[in-house]
């Protein structure tokens, strides 16, 4: 059996001159020899990308992407063949970036939304990207062949600004969660890119009583966890095994975990290895496992807490994210302007 020890703290990342708002790992990295990367994007209206370095193991940042936004920087999302980062601002617009032989080009900028762009993520296959903002709307935005980018729909629904969108990791569906304690599942049904929302998930059927943050999938796409304001973390299941006619299999709440934080939840990850992180505004972060000693009694999984990590931060923890490839790592940004490289260690016994 193999115990997870301790949470080691591998560097402590500096360079941006404001608070950290989001990271994004590099999909492309961490495998046949290509080195780790990620990009971290900050209210100091910058983008760095950072990379691991194969002799040394330490991180150094290899790239500042600037002079582009005019507002701070809220998200950033890796195309999945790793070639293209989209950036997503405070002044209105998400940019797209290429890759070329290591330096990075602005080769296209989304315009539309009529303030601040809070989230941006591209979908499973690259062909499309998604955005939100504190208008309370979803961008669906078409690839085009030279780096073109088309609105293909504009999805209302929300009553309030909407803080992430994430994409299935396998079904054509779109996730959003907002300021109205909400999370809107989205599907397009075929006809002239016309989405529409199929489900939402709200306080009447066991969800968040206040802001939903952030939410993420774990490997098989047949569960999600969500986080709040409301200082709980919620997961939720679908079972594709019993789709009905209209090809959508409905979410339902799980179960809740609270009393795990004491201030706002702004960031939750699943690792592949079904590892649940999450971050805080009590500069914390907590890990979660399924619970395989469950009593009986509980209709469905449990979670129970893996490990604590108070003070992981001296400041509000906004972002935390696993690492793909072969050996994984969390990376953690913060409102102290600093990113932290993170492991967990294990004892076999």
């Amino acid at each position: 059996m193999e115990l997870v020890k301790e949470l080691r703290e591998i560097q402590t990342l500096q360079g941006h001159t404001d608070r950290v708002w989001s990271l994004a790992w590099n999909p492309a990295t961490g495998v046949a020899g290509i080195p780790l990367s990620f990009a971290s994007c900050s209210g100091d209206k910058t983008v760095r990308i950072w990379e691991q370095n194969p002799s040394t193991s330490s991180w150094d940042c290899k790239a500042v992407l600037d002079e582009t936004h005019t507002r701070t920087v809220r998200s950033c999302a890796w195309s999945p063949s790793g070639k293209l980062l989209a950036t997503a601002s405070f002044d209105a617009t998400t940019a797209i970036w290429e890759n070329v032989g290591g330096d990075y080009e602005c080769v296209a900028s989304l315009e539309g939304h009529e303030n601040e762009v809070k989230s941006v993520c591209w979908n499973p296959s690259g062909s499309m990207l998604t955005t939100c903002g504190r208008d309370k709307s979803v961008w669906v935005w078409e690839v085009l062949p030279g780096n073109e980018f088309d609105c293909v729909s504009v999805l209302q629904g929300h009553t309030q600004d909407v803080k992430m969108v994430q994409w299935h990791p396998t079904r054509n569906l779109i996730f959003s969660c907002s300021y109205d304690n909400t999370v809107k599942i989205w599907a397009d049904d075929g006809d002239d890119d016309d989405w529409a929302c199929v489900q939402t998930l709200g306080e009447t059927n066991n969800g968040h009583s206040s802001t939903v943050w952030a939410l993420s999938f774990n490997a098989s796409g047949d569960k999600m966890v969500t986080c709040s304001d409301d200082l709980t973390l919620k997961i939720w299941g679908s079972d594709d095994t019993k789709m009905p006619a209209d090809g959508f299999a409905p979410w339902r709440h799980l179960c809740t975990l609270s009393g795990y934080h004491d201030r706002t939840i702004f960031s939750v990850h699943w690792s592949r290895d079904n590892i649940i992180a999450s971050g805080a505004a009590d500069d914390a972060i907590r890990f979660f496992v399924e619970n395989d000693e469950q009593d009986g009694l509980v209709d469905g999984p449990s979670y129970k807490l893996l490990l604590r990590k108070e003070n992981a931060h001296d400041m509000d923890i906004n972002s935390v994210q696993w690492s793909p490839g072969e050996d994984q790592f969390l990376a953690s940004a913060a409102d102290d302007g600093t990113i932290k490289i993170w492991e967990l260690t294990s004892d076999s016994c």
